[in-house]
């Protein structure tokens, strides 16, 4: 059996908005990560502004590092961006920005273009925005597969969505969309908000879960692991039993003491897996995998 290891445990710059992205790259490599999950927020990345010079001063960041990406992830809970908008200028808007960055994926060379399924207005039917929201996840992975680009789909909490939050309903999107090109996120912020669980999941979607967003709540927020409640230990030990093999990501919000000094939360991070994953945290310089 496979058993989650360090080496699937991803850098990103969640927290560092505040932060130049040197900085943020300099971290994860001083801390043993070779891939990065880019969060595609100013100043890092903005997807809407990016161009050429852009990209090219984030790729030589990159490559100066010998660091990779393992995803892309657009901002896309801060709204007007919502593929499922009744508004169809901020629909089409919305498109647009996940378009681009199915090129700038291309671009930098991530295998993994992060979506979210939008949400619709909470006093109208439901079916109309379900409806808007699949029109949009099929043009967006029709797109991302001719560049050679994955797509992966994660519930969000109820507060954030009313479309897909839980199994039941990211099931029943995948199906809609129809699209190979379109995988799974397990949240397990999310995952525990909804009452679902690693095997729920595994159960539902096998080898389709592509990417983990491996991060401790009560049970919700967005916290480094043991400031919440949640079992690190038990979710490692199920996705071991689920072969999972993907990149693991911590996505660090929840405290805004995170965003004013963000490595130490990284570090406690890297420590609480090396822990649950019962093995000790090797030395940095032994660490880059």
């Amino acid at each position: 059996m496979h058993s989650v290891g360090m080496d699937q445990v991803c850098g990103s710059n969640f927290a560092y908005q505040h932060h130049t992205l040197k900085r943020c790259l300099d971290d994860m490599v001083d801390l043993g990560r070779t891939r990065i999950e880019l969060w595609c927020v100013a100043p890092h990345l903005h997807i809407p502004e990016t161009d050429a010079a852009q990209l090219q001063q984030v790729w030589t960041l990159l490559q100066e590092r010998e660091l990779s990406l393992a995803c892309l992830t657009p901002e896309q809970v801060s709204y007007p961006v919502n593929i499922a908008s009744g508004v169809q200028r901020l629909r089409e808007r919305s498109l647009q920005l996940f378009l681009r960055a199915a090129e700038v994926c291309s671009e930098l060379e991530s295998p993994l273009l992060f979506l979210t399924a939008g949400r619709g207005y909470e006093d109208e039917p439901i079916g109309p925005a379900w409806e808007r929201s699949v029109a949009g996840l099929q043009a967006i992975a029709a797109r991302a597969a001719e560049l050679g680009v994955s797509c992966v789909l994660e519930p969000l909490q109820r507060v954030e969505s009313n479309l897909v939050t839980d199994v039941q309903s990211l099931a029943r999107m995948l199906r809609d969309v129809g699209s190979p090109a379109l995988g799974v996120v397990i949240d397990t912020v999310a995952m525990a908000v909804a009452g679902d669980s690693i095997n729920d999941y595994g159960d539902a979607f096998g080898d389709r879960i592509r990417h983990v967003h491996l991060v401790d709540g009560a049970p919700a927020g967005h916290l480094a692991w043991g400031d919440g409640s949640m079992d690190l230990r038990g979710i490692l030990r199920d996705l071991s039993g689920l072969e999972y093999q993907g990149a693991m990501t911590f996505e660090l919000f929840g405290d805004g003491s995170y965003a004013l000094e963000p490595r130490p939360a990284v570090e406690k991070c890297l420590d609480a897996f090396a822990v649950g994953a019962a093995g000790p945290r090797a030395s940095p310089d032994k660490q880059r995998v």
